[in-house]
């Protein structure tokens, strides 16, 4: 295995050179410990966004509306929407107008429950994020942000 000092020498870049590099170290630290603090909730972090993108109260939405919002892909919100079924967080019925179009909707137990997951993710940005300006948190959001648009990672930008 070559040290980091010949890999430079041989003009290979440094892993700790890459921006890719930091950004999966925090973001896999901020996941997990987001995680854990989920735990008791019975909550997945994958669970959580969905959660956190429907609507309130009567409303309701459709999977690839909440795909869309997400960035997930729609065989990935079919499945978590499995999960918050059998979790008794969501309905679901097929639409009145398209047969082949479900609504979905959260229940009262998960309307109550996403402003404290909400505070949770709250408590979470602000342990990792705290440190930092808040105009420095606002540069990396506003970074992060256009590179996933310009990169196509969202349909909608994250509000």
């Amino acid at each position: 295995m070559k040290s980091s000092m010949s890999q430079k020498q041989s003009g290979v870049s440094p892993l700790k050179a890459h921006i890719g590099f930091w950004m999966r170290l925090v973001s896999n630290q901020v996941s997990y410990s987001f995680a854990r603090k989920l735990e008791a909730t019975g909550v997945t972090v994958a669970e959580w966004v969905v959660l956190r993108e429907m609507p309130g109260g009567k409303a309701t939405t459709s999977p690839s509306t909440v795909a869309e919002l997400t960035g997930l892909s729609r065989g990935a919100v079919s499945k978590l929407i499995e999960r918050l079924l059998k979790k008794g967080f969501v309905t679901r019925q097929d639409s009145s107008g398209d047969r082949r179009r479900q609504d979905i909707q959260l229940t009262p137990s998960a309307v109550a429950l996403v402003p404290r997951l909400a505070k949770l993710a709250d408590e979470n940005d602000e342990s990792f994020f705290g440190a930092i300006s808040p105009e420095e948190r606002h540069a990396l959001r506003t970074t992060l942000i256009r590179i996933a648009e310009l990169n196509h990672f969202s349909k909608s930008p994250i509000e």
